[in-house]
């Protein structure tokens, strides 16, 4: 009956503001983590609809119409931002290109090629938006809920101490459930940086299709057609092959 007595429960009734301020931290930071885990995993999702979307795009019969295809299928995605950024800086260069100004002076390419490396900057801010609290509750949790176990086996020892009964049944339940602290920290962590990897690897996956299609707008801009894709011998085998040419947008 005596084990009975020992929980969850006994450990917040008898432990102190330092106890209960860890666990009120422990679950903040879990609140916290399955919030970007949730918000993020809702964008990878969606992000998924980016490669239909970018051969629609390619597929349009003009650039509006290519933008509005990926408006239509991938929207808010950083490929739209980025065929919009591009197609912004080629009609503010048609429009505003005058050799007598500073400005005047830039090369075509070089301009356009600014106006989507500023975009991929600041699509690659977004998508790591909220990584670093991910990684920071992954590396810091364990060691929160490690800083209760001890303040707990701590103050379990003194009251055991204050109260002359230091046998062995008395001194495991307080300190057991000192324990389950850590394994609070550790159930906060491990979610948080599995996540972290997940998500990262993602974005560096979204990264490289990302420079890729502004790499293949630049190339249209600066000369009005697509670059063809090479298949490589691994590729093509395990493909079928395409097309070798894409319709000017």
């Amino acid at each position: 009956m005596e084990s009975q007595a020992f929980g969850l429960a006994h450990l917040w009734g008898q432990s102190d503001f330092v106890i209960r301020a860890v666990a009120a931290i422990l679950l903040l930071m879990s609140v916290t983590s399955w919030y970007l885990i949730l918000v993020r995993g809702l964008r990878q999702l969606r992000a998924r609809r980016s490669e239909d979307a970018l051969d629609a795009f390619w597929a349009a019969p003009s650039l509006t119409a290519g933008i509005q295809r990926l408006s239509a299928q991938a929207p808010d995605s950083p490929f739209e931002a980025l065929a919009k950024q591009g197609s912004a800086a080629a009609d503010h260069l048609r429009q505003h290109h005058n050799r007598d100004t500073l400005g005047g002076t830039l090369d075509s390419e070089e301009f356009i090629t600014r106006a989507l490396r500023k975009s991929i900057s600041i699509s690659t801010s977004q998508l790591e938006s909220g990584l670093t609290m991910l990684a920071s509750i992954g590396s810091t949790a364990p060691f929160v809920g490690l800083f209760g176990t001890v303040w707990g086996i701590y103050h379990a020892l003194v009251n055991i101490s204050a109260s002359g009964l230091a046998t062995l049944d008395k001194v495991a339940g307080p300190v057991g459930e000192a324990l389950i602290m850590t394994a609070f920290g550790l159930f906060v962590a491990i979610p948080a940086v599995l996540a972290y990897n997940a998500f990262t690897r993602a974005n560096r996956v979204e990264l490289a299709e990302l420079d890729a299609f502004a790499h293949d707008l630049h190339a249209w801009f600066a000369t009005g057609a697509r670059i063809a894709p090479v298949d490589t011998p691994r590729s093509a085998a395990a493909t079928p092959a395409r097309a070798t040419t894409a319709e000017a947008v």
